[in-house]
């Protein structure tokens, strides 16, 4: 069945084997790029070590942040749920405590003071401790505006309000408060 001027194997047997040979590395690719794909959107270990952002912390070394993160709660309550403590990415950030799976709830000792604490802020009491809350997509950052250091609590929007008593409790109970300044 060759080719009588050539030798050649016949058309037909040509082009099925280079349609057979794109199938197959067309499968392959399809193969890889999917399998790469799920491997690497695949969500970080809940229960690994959770890295954060570097924020500018430059009071996290005073004693009032010492004082807090050691009378912090091992665990939080969420919506009737109890959060374990998450081991935090090395290099940490000093005076830096998150608790949760997934979507954590972080603490932040020393910040700046946040540009939006104006004199026409709006500001909550829970539990005898102003915050200032900043709203962002799915979460909330709270900053504690009434102490000697600013301090930072961000919360996802499934949390409900139980890690924000607590922890207001907390910053009551251990830090006396302090006029808030503009």
């Amino acid at each position: 069945m060759a080719d009588s001027d050539t030798g050649a194997p016949p058309k037909v047997v040509l082009i099925t084997a280079s349609v057979l040979v794109l199938a197959l590395a067309v499968a392959v690719a399809v193969f890889a790029l999917t399998r790469g794909t799920a491997s690497s959107s695949a969500a970080p270990d809940a229960n690994g070590p959770l890295a954060l952002v570097a924020v500018p912390a430059p009071h996290a070394d005073e004693p009032s942040c010492g004082t807090l993160v050691s009378a912090l709660p091992a665990d939080l309550t969420s919506n009737g749920k109890q959060l374990a403590p998450r081991t935090l990415a090395t290099p940490a950030p000093k005076a830096t405590v998150a608790w949760g799976d997934g979507d954590p709830i972080v603490l932040r000792c020393g910040l700046d003071r946040p540009p939006e604490l104006t004199q026409t802020a709006q500001l909550r009491v829970v539990n005898g401790v102003q915050w200032l809350q900043l709203s962002e997509d799915g979460s909330a950052t709270w900053y504690v505006v009434d102490r000697d250091v600013y301090i930072a609590l961000t919360i996802p929007d499934s949390a409900g309000t139980g890690p924000l008593q607590t922890i207001s409790d907390t910053v009551a109970a251990k830090l006396p408060v302090k006029p808030l300044k503009f």
